[in-house]
């Protein structure tokens, strides 16, 4: 299936692009903007739709809006989660002269979504906010796994953690920096996944987007987790700002320090960043020592500029380099990573215009790995073997927002461009090949190019919210390198699919406390790069080599949730049940035909499709106020997976699970202890065919406590794995040894952080 007139038909996509970055409303009016905020917690609240006078609108993603003040005329706002107010003159002109207007919490709708604020501030009132010493955090993927229903594979003790959303992973997942910007893994092993890219310490908030339901950001398969960076502020005089954090674990030696410096003012905001962190080895429970050493490295720069008071535009560089990091579980270690991570974005807004607003992001990544064998003990030692792999992504996306009465629509264009390239080169040892060096072609130059439209809308009522979301793409991919041997296999190298998706689905307001709601959608995903030309290469749960597959058939995913919650002042508790039919699921199989290009391979493995699978599951959390300073929150999460063809488990998928936080504010917001207990069952539903094997149940507590110091200074300190049990995560794999033992967690650990917030 071939379409040669659609790339060439990007320069429309290109002309749109323009189109909405130069869109301007440079005409000045006496508007006066207010930003709305949170009564309780002083947060933005986006998405309030607002009449005043003839003017109409919601609120932007800072909380936003902006009015001409009129003597004597009231402004009324509406949000399903406060209600309905009414502003009365008097307190218009007071939120004119402020620049704010507060409003009280009354409802919490029910979307299958959850996000967690990386906040600059240094104390923290609400469960769901990480304290700004987690912009510490060396790898996104570690801090993800603060979702309860988000997991992590392990391949490495400490780095390349990569996230699983309910069974899904890898490509299933849709992972973004500002809705836009993507990395691939250039490491066909997944040591560098686009989590480890991220640059956490300029990311203020994480947005998981669990199921097909929000199609806005690209191909939401099993999820999206959006990455949003730090707004730009901007201030009446010119100001310099800044923060300095550093901290320190016992068990690993793990030192972390980051920072941003810049200065603000009233049209422009400038930040540099940048964050380094080192460790050794570590030792579990068992007092067994675990490979985990590592060094990262971050750096890059933030600018934002404001052209007139309706549009800014933003510049986004940085820089990740990782060196020397061991992964016990691998063939080979990773030596050297490089990734350089680039965007623009223009943003325009329009409160008197039908369109609302107009924003544009482009964007460029590009990623050089290199990994060896040279450090793995190796008896016998047969070959030195090093990869040197490359990913190259670019693209854009335009989305429009259009306000009515009731409601309002986001609609775009989105273009993504990914291609892989890299060799393995093995010098042989012994043997009668002993001297001659061979050379695999791992990536084969693949490409894949996908372009699509998008549309999202939503209704407002009092008491229920609608949303419809659909998207339709175009993706196609050629490997522009072919192996022999892969050629041999499939004569054809292109594919190309239009992949479909829709989804639609509300919340209803039952009475002031309870609430429901039903989301239902199908989303349609084409193979990824791996999946359709990997050459040869042991990528997968067990060591046989997998090679790709140019035939696949897109997978579908057919999912609904069911989302019960109940709310007061000091409880809220909900309940999300969610099943996903699978169609043409991509999985793979043994095949006895093909032989593995490496001796030590058992064999090989082709991708296939599935003609049906399941996963199906809960997710439960309570949070509740027990006293004025005491809070606490429980989660339990669970997932099941069945593969309908072997009638086996699907592979790597996590166990139930249990979290159990209390946490308390003492002396004014100053002292704030912290005990996690979190459980976890034994996983004995494995799918056998893959090798994979039984994990035991395990439970670790942890402990924190945090001392504002002063407004800007913070300082923390805690121990994790308190009774230093020996224990490994489901999702963690096994080591390459004689031991063939998982990689256990860390046993006891100590750690204290220092923290100066100047932002």
């Amino acid at each position: 299936m071939k379409n040669k007139n659609f790339f060439s038909g990007m320069r429309l996509f290109y002309f749109t692009l323009l189109t909405g970055f130069l869109w301007t409303n440079l005409s000045y009016s006496q508007g006066k903007s207010i930003q709305i905020l949170d009564k309780e917690t002083a947060k933005p609240v986006s998405d309030v739709q607002f009449q005043y006078n003839s003017d109409s609108g919601f609120s932007d993603e800072d909380g936003i809006i902006e009015i001409v003040f009129s003597e004597g005329v009231s402004l009324f706002l509406s949000h399903l989660q406060y209600g309905k107010t009414e502003v009365k003159s008097n307190q218009v002109k007071t939120a004119t002269e402020t620049g704010t207007l507060k409003i009280s919490f009354i409802n919490k709708m029910l979307f299958p979504v959850t996000i967690i604020n990386v906040h600059p501030d240094a104390v923290e009132k609400s469960y769901i906010e990480i304290p700004v010493q987690e912009k510490l955090e060396h790898d996104a993927g570690h801090l993800l796994e603060q979702f309860s229903a988000i997991s992590t594979i392990r391949k490495s003790g400490s780095y390349g953690f990569d996230p699983v959303l309910r069974g899904f992973k890898y490509d299933q997942l849709n992972l973004v920096i500002d809705g836009s910007q993507t990395a691939s893994a250039a490491c066909p092993n997944r040591m560098d996944p686009a989590s480890s890219q991220i640059p956490v310490n300029m990311i203020s908030k994480v947005e998981v987007i669990k199921g097909p339901y929000s199609l806005r950001y690209g191909s939401a398969f099993g999820g999206t987790i959006n990455f949003k960076s730090s707004s730009p502020t901007f201030t009446d005089s010119v100001e310099p700002v800044g923060r300095l954090g550093t901290s320190y674990e016992s068990n690993g030696n793990i030192f972390r320090t980051e920072g941003v410096g810049g200065i603000t003012g009233p049209a422009i905001d400038l930040k540099v960043f940048g964050s380094y962190s080192m460790g050794s080895d570590y030792t579990d429970g068992e007092g067994v020592e675990i490979p985990s050493g590592f060094n990262r490295l971050n750096w890059g720069g933030k600018l934002g500029f404001k052209l007139s008071e309706k549009q800014n535009i933003g510049l986004m560089v940085s820089n990740n380099r990782a060196k020397d990091v061991d992964f016990p579980s691998l063939p080979m270690d990773l030596r050297n990573d490089d990734t350089w991570l680039v965007n623009t974005n223009h943003t325009a807004w329009f409160y008197d215009k039908s369109i609302t607003s107009v924003n544009t992001t482009i964007y460029y990544t590009k990623v050089n790995h290199l990994m060896d064998n040279f450090d793995k003990v190796i008896v016998p030692r047969t070959v030195d073997a090093e990869t040197l792999a490359k990913t190259l992504n670019y693209g854009g996306r335009s989305e429009f927002r259009f306000d009515f009465n009731t409601g309002y629509l986001f609609s775009g264009i989105d273009y993504r461009y990914e291609m892989a390239e890299g060799d393995r080169t093995r010098e042989m040892l012994i043997g009668p090949m002993k001297g001659k060096t061979l050379i695999d072609n791992v990536w084969q130059d693949a490409q894949i190019q996908r372009g699509g439209v998008f549309g999202e809308y939503h209704l407002e009522k009092s008491d229920f919210h609608l949303a419809v979301s659909g998207r339709l793409d175009y993706n196609k991919a050629v490997a522009n390198d072919p192996a022999p041997a892969f050629l041999a296999e499939y004569p054809e190298m292109e594919s190309s699919f239009l992949n479909p998706s829709l989804s639609a689905g509300g919340t209803k307001m039952i009475n002031k406390k309870m609430s429901a709601g039903l989301w239902l959608g199908t989303a349609q995903r084409s193979p990824g790069i791996a999946e359709r030309y990997i050459n040869f290469f042991p990528i997968g749960l067990d060591p046989y080599e997998m090679v790709g597959n140019t035939q696949l058939e897109p997978e579908t995913n057919n999912q609904g949730d069911l989302i019960f919650q109940y709310e007061t002042l000091k409880t809220n508790f909900s309940v999300d049940l969610f099943t996903s039919f699978l169609r043409n699921y991509i999985s793979s199989e043994i095949d006895p035909d093909l032989k593995p290009m490496m001796s030590t391979s058992p064999g090989v493995r082709r991708f296939i499709n599935i003609d049906k699978a399941l996963v199906t599951g809960f997710e439960i959390e309570w949070k509740q106020q027990l006293f004025r300073n005491i809070k606490h929150d429980l989660s339990v999460v669970y997932t099941y997976g069945e593969d309908q063809k072997l009638n086996e488990p699907l592979p790597e998928i996590p166990p139930l699970e249990i979290k159990y936080r209390l946490s308390g504010n003492f002396l004014k917001d100053k002292v704030l202890p912290e005990i996690l207990f979190r459980q976890v069952l034994k996983q004995d539903r494995i799918a056998t065919s893959y090798g994979e094997t039984e994990s035991p149940a395990f439970n670790v507590f942890d402990f924190r406590l945090s001392w504002l110091a002063t407004q800007k200074i913070t300082v923390t300190g805690g121990v994790e794995n308190i009774f230093d049990t020996a224990y490994y995560e489901h999702l963690s794999r096994t080591v390459k040894d004689t031991s063939q033992r998982p990689i256990y967690s860390p046993g006891r650990s100590f750690y204290a952080t220092l923290t100066f917030n100047f932002l």
